[in-house]
């Protein structure tokens, strides 16, 4: 199946960039290029992408609030991209549901991947920006107050889930959670489907959010 890929960015070298990297791998497909946010959320509603590419500094509209409108219509999983690692406006991005991050700067096989990686929402995101940045997201903006107890899991959670969900925050794949449990492929599959519905999360990434605030890890 190929991957359907939308291109949000308001340089134009950069969109053409992006979609020419895009175009060298088979299974990938750039659909269009856009300069700005409002014209993202179009795009993504009209031509329905797996993954949108999204810069965050745009006109009109910027990539947080884009990203924000187009999980929320569930047109498209969004792969932010960020110039700096600890960009401030990634902690939003997060907020808004976006399903991964990379730098502007990564190598064009790490932009592959994860394209791959967020359309088939297996895992989190290799490069090293995603899980630094949850870490601090949750640290800065989840903490509990004083005296105030950590969100814990529902009770629902098993004790195989949450061996699950602490791998997964640990940025494992499905095949390296089942190797890691010796248990099956399918089984870690229904494992984390089971967690999405329990936590009501979108994605991975919002399941290691969880993972973080309940201090399961951390």
């Amino acid at each position: 199946m190929t991957i359907r890929v939308l291109v949000a960015d308001d340089q134009q070298l950069v969109r053409i960039g992006l979609a020419g990297i895009v175009g060298t791998a088979p299974d990938l497909k750039a659909i269009g290029s856009v300069a700005t946010g409002r014209d993202a959320v179009a795009a993504a509603a009209e031509h329905r992408p797996d993954v949108v590419l999204m810069d965050v500094r745009m006109p009109e509209m910027d990539g947080i609030e884009a990203t924000r409108r187009i999980t929320a219509a569930g047109h498209a999983r969004v792969l932010v991209l960020t110039t700096f690692d600890l960009d401030e406006y990634v902690f939003g991005a997060l907020r808004a549901g976006a399903s991964g991050f990379l730098l502007k700067d990564a190598p064009h096989l790490d932009l592959l991947s994860a394209v791959r990686t967020v359309a088939q929402g297996e895992a989190l995101l290799a490069p090293r920006v995603t899980k630094r940045l949850i870490a601090a997201y949750v640290n800065r903006s989840a903490q509990p107050s004083q005296g105030q107890e950590r969100p814990r899991l529902p009770q629902a959670v098993t004790t195989r889930e949450r061996e699950v969900l602490l791998l997964v925050a640990e940025g494992l794949t499905n095949a390296e959670i089942a190797e890691r449990l010796y248990i099956g492929a399918g089984t870690v599959k229904t494992h984390v489907a089971r967690l999405l519905t329990k936590l009501d999360a979108r994605d991975r990434v919002q399941l290691v959010i969880h993972a973080y605030r309940s201090g399961l890890t951390g």
